[in-house]
């Protein structure tokens, strides 16, 4: 008599119950194992239009690794995919929340593993070769400078491809949400340069300047003498690239240095866009105090950075401190706002952005999606891969709610001369001379 020999999918179904408090037996996605059979999502549940295809090597991940960790190394490097709707699947995130594998749990799961997939699913798999390695104290200048080079010194022409012409790696600003991300992205360096009241003459210093878009732009349109660091050589070279073919090389310069080195410098507007998520929440208060010791009387800061709306602070072996940004720390704003009185600076506007980020990632991702076989054969199947989870779940993130962005003006003392109307701030104030 011939044995009919038990599937995946029949082992999963009785493994599932006896773990994580019987919290995963409503899976809201089906599963497709190594052997072909399915675990079908559950009855009822939201269906979203993919399956999730399960290989060994995912198992194996989840077994060494168990939690997000293991998920993302598995899907960074092809062992775990989906077959059909990605974002379908990733918006089912939430229905996961608090759920854990306990020591037995993981017992459990090993031991079904292995009877269904041999001791294939036992050998530990490699990983991932993007999966950032810094070391040293967290936010030193020696360890923020290997987080920032993992990050940014990947490629200028994949990050061409994904952020198109204008190179800004940071929220636009759109009028409506059809607007192009250029345009969108031209608008939110006019409201930098705006709510900074830039005029010709000012010294202009901008705090982790990418590839140099804002301190071109200022320089161009508002006549400053503009001054970007970055810890990014192939950013700076690319910034002092474009300087040179706008004949703005003498107005606008750039470098390769950590704001703390900048000690004994002055200026008369400060700008910080998008780097604020690498300073850390322990490094706020000399961050702030720094940037008031650099600013000239009457000068002004305008801080961009992204921060949470949930009170908890994300996991520290998350998909993105691993894949994305190293040591990345998000603040509630109201941290935020006490650090920069604590620096000495007075807080005078405070806007958010949060419905700005999701057509900009999203615009990000349909050029990321455009190039995908270009961008593959120069940086490889695992970034691209976790760039695509990264972006289209940072854009879930910014339309759930869970984080936002916010641009924060202060001023360094009384003598700041703002106006008393807030919306005098965002009228037009290029110079027609220069424009």
């Amino acid at each position: 008599m011939r044995v009919r020999r038990r599937t995946v999918a029949s082992t999963a179904s009785r493994l599932l119950p006896r773990i994580a408090s019987g919290k995963l037996t409503a899976l809201p996605v089906a599963l497709r194992f190594w052997d072909g059979s399915v675990l079908p999502a559950a009855p009822g549940a939201r269906q979203p239009h993919a399956t999730v295809a399960v290989s060994r090597q995912a198992i194996a991940h989840l077994i060494y690794t168990p939690g997000q960790l293991g998920l993302a190394r598995a899907w960074v490097d092809g062992s775990l995919a989906i077959e059909g709707d990605l974002e379908a699947v990733i918006s089912s995130r939430n229905e996961f929340d608090g759920v854990r594998l306990s020591p037995r749990d993981i017992a459990r799961v090993v031991l079904a593993a292995t009877s269904a997939g041999g001791p294939a699913v036992l050998r530990r798999p490699p990983i991932p070769s993007i999966e950032a390695d810094v070391h040293g104290e967290r936010h030193s200048e020696q360890r923020d400078g290997q987080a920032v080079r993992h990050h940014y010194d990947v490629s200028n022409d994949f990050y061409r491809m994904v952020l198109g012409p204008s190179m800004m790696y940071s929220c636009a600003y759109f009028s409506e949400p059809t607007d192009s991300l250029e345009h969108a992205q031209e608008r939110k360096l006019d409201l930098i340069c705006r709510k900074l009241m830039l005029s010709p003459g000012q010294r202009f210093l901008d705090i982790g300047c990418g590839w140099g878009s804002l301190v071109l732009h200022a320089a161009e349109h508002y006549g400053v003498d503009g001054y970007g660091v970055t810890l990014s050589e192939l950013q700076a070279r690319y910034a002092r690239e474009r300087a040179a073919e706008l004949g703005l090389d003498r107005q606008a310069r750039f470098e390769v240095a950590d704001y703390r080195e900048l000690s004994g410098r002055s200026f008369d507007r400060i700008s910080s866009v998008g780097m604020f998520e690498h300073v850390g929440q322990t490094q706020l208060g000399e961050y702030f105090t720094r940037i008031w010791r650099m600013l000239k009387p009457g000068g002004l800061l305008l801080n961009h950075g992204i921060s949470r709306l949930k009170p908890h602070p994300p996991q520290t072996d998350a998909f993105i401190a691993r894949y994305i940004f190293p040591d990345g720390e998000l603040m509630p704003l109201a941290e935020v706002v006490a650090a920069v009185q604590a620096g000495g600076l007075e807080p005078r506007d405070v806007e958010s952005l949060r419905d700005h980020y999701p057509p900009t990632l999203r615009a990000w991702l349909a050029n990321l999606r455009a190039h995908g076989d270009e961008a593959t054969a120069l940086v490889g199947a695992q970034r691209v891969r976790a760039w695509e989870l990264y972006i289209l779940a940072s854009a879930l993130g910014f339309e759930d709610g869970d984080i936002t962005v916010y641009q924060v003006l202060a001023a360094r003392d009384r003598s700041h001369g703002l106006p008393f109307d807030r919306l005098q701030l965002l009228e037009p104030q290029r110079d027609p001379a220069i424009a």
